[in-house]
């Protein structure tokens, strides 16, 4: 009796699998679209201010600060205990030019902020050692306003400030007691700085002559790395391999800085190269950027976020919020593989499961020419190793999904999820990380209640 029930189940599963990959033409409803890991947050009313930086210490812990809004105003200091679903104001302070534009914490007491006059007066740079309850000021290097600076230890940190009379990076090892200016280059003073150590930095400037400059002694000297370019955002994994993003590419090392890498971010006709603020490294091979946005059913701009599982050599998006109308991220930050999260102003997303299991690449129209029917056509090369591009053609605009599945029917990836106009198109996948064997692309196209799907067989050998 056991063995008969267990030949129905293999024949039920057999012809559900050859089911769902027969080419066909289905009169009907279509389906759902997945429900994605990602849910919204939102920061309380600060009237009319937004936020300038966000710092989380672990997956509960978090602060945020505001800018500089008007003069004789107010700046606040913002606190999240539950992972950012509940915010409150913690801390409120008033000057003439108030506003704080970093906040960075290296225990669950002890924090920093940077900026404008904070309070009273003074206080461009503060200190708290009770969790941001109260914050003090430390003796302050120049009258700038500071732009950045790198907490590396309770004792050592750099400020750099923009202003090119009395702006550069200045250095403490004592708390701020005393402080070094360790350079200075006018009009080119750096907006921006990263330290992977106490001896390797770099610095960026995003003045008409912009360049990022490196150091290998702490700060004493601050060499040429890149000339005519500056960073939105640096992180390094060791010594010598690190990734910068400038505009709306990314850009990778092996050497420390000797030489730099465009890396392959995605492109295509829906997407919108709007600049890639933030990065956010997990590993020497996991990756992830906010930045960026694609054109969402409707002709909504919709935020998307980026990741590399393989050290940059791939990178694939997705669209998180398929509810909210984010239209850019600018801060994001992974705390571990599972927390994270990505803001705009007051609002953002959180995941405590690392993120959407859809995943996309890129694509590219090959003919705007509108074909008569729609199809799938077989990938080539194949067989293939690791990579093999698959072409398809819309006769009419639809929704365009392709699904990748191992040989026992199980979802692999979703390389495609978008609206496309009629035309034909080429799109990419790579197999680093499967082993050798069989594989399916199934295509599914969706106009109003038409749905078309097609699957072909691909062999990848190593």
């Amino acid at each position: 009796m056991k063995n008969y029930l267990k030949i129905l189940l293999y024949i039920f599963a057999f012809c559900l699998f050859t089911f769902a990959f027969m080419p066909e033409i289905i009169l009907g409803t279509p389906a759902a679209p997945a429900v994605g890991n990602w849910y919204q947050q939102f920061m309380p009313n600060l009237g009319g201010r937004t936020i300038s930086d966000i710092f989380f210490l672990d997956s509960l812990t978090g602060w945020a600060v505001t800018p500089f809004f008007t003069q004789n105003d107010t700046t606040f200091v913002l606190k999240t205990i539950n992972g950012g679903n509940n915010w409150f104001i913690q801390f409120t302070g008033t000057a003439q030019f108030a506003g704080r534009k970093k906040i960075h914490f290296i225990n669950a007491n002890t924090g920093f902020t940077c900026g404008n006059d904070h309070y009273t007066g003074s206080g461009k740079i503060t200190k708290t050692t009770n969790g941001g309850n109260n914050w003090f000021p430390i003796n302050d290097p120049s009258t700038a306003v500071y732009d950045d600076m790198f907490i590396l230890n309770n004792d050592t940190f750099w400020l750099v400030s923009s202003s090119s009379l009395t702006g550069g990076v200045f250095f403490t090892s004592n708390g701020g007691t005393n402080w070094i200016q360790q350079y200075s280059a006018g009009s080119q003073n750096p907006e921006k700085i990263y330290m992977y150590n106490a001896r390797i930095g770099f610095i960026s400037d995003n003045s008409g002559s912009s360049s990022i400059r490196k150091t290998t002694n702490g700060g004493l000297n601050w060499n040429m790395n890149v000339n005519g370019q500056w960073y939105f955002d640096i992180t390094f994994a060791d010594s010598l391999t690190g990734w910068y993003s400038a505009a709306s590419n990314i850009y990778k090392t092996t050497n420390g800085g000797v030489n730099w890498i465009l890396q392959n971010v995605p492109s295509g006709p829906n997407l919108l190269n709007l600049g890639i603020n933030k990065l956010s490294l997990l590993s020497k091979d996991t990756l992830w950027a906010a930045g960026n946005a694609t054109f969402y059913p409707n002709s909504q701009v919709r935020a998307i976020l980026l990741r590399t599982t393989n050290g940059g050599n791939n990178w694939l998006y997705q669209v998180p919020d398929t509810s909210i109308n984010n239209f850019l991220y600018y801060y994001l930050q992974f705390t571990d593989k599972n927390n994270g999260w990505a803001y705009t102003t007051l609002r953002g997303i959180h995941t405590t499961t690392g993120g959407d299991p859809i995943w996309l690449t890129a694509i590219e129209q090959t003919s705007y020419e509108v074909p008569k029917e729609f199809k799938l056509y077989q990938n080539y090369p194949n067989p293939f190793n690791p990579n093999t591009k698959i072409k398809f053609q819309l006769a009419r605009q639809s929704k365009a999904e392709i699904i990748i599945y191992d040989i026992t029917g199980k979802q692999l990836q979703k390389l495609l999820k978008e609206e496309l106009n009629a035309g034909e198109y080429e799109i990419e996948f790579n197999a680093a990380g499967l082993s050798s064997g069989a594989y399916f692309y199934k295509l599914i196209l969706t106009t109003g209640k038409e749905v078309f799907t097609d699957t072909k067989k691909m062999i990848l050998i190593k």
